[in-house]
């Protein structure tokens, strides 16, 4: 497994982790703050794993 390849499931793996840690949040009642935290974090990790591609498309990882 590439350098590259495992960057990009670290990614996929961060994000799911941060949607079920927001969702988590907000049917347990732990707070605002921290489900809108996690539920910005999820929404941005594919766009960094997709700046992360489109910057390392030419490399060989």
């Amino acid at each position: 497994m590439s350098l590259k390849i495992f960057h990009i499931f670290f990614i996929i793996l961060s994000t799911l982790l941060s949607a079920g840690v927001a969702w988590w949040c907000s049917s347990n009642g732990v707070g605002t703050p921290y489900v809108c935290l996690f539920a910005v974090v999820a929404a941005l990790l594919p766009i960094y794993g997709a700046w992360f591609l489109w910057k390392t498309r030419k490399l060989i990882l």
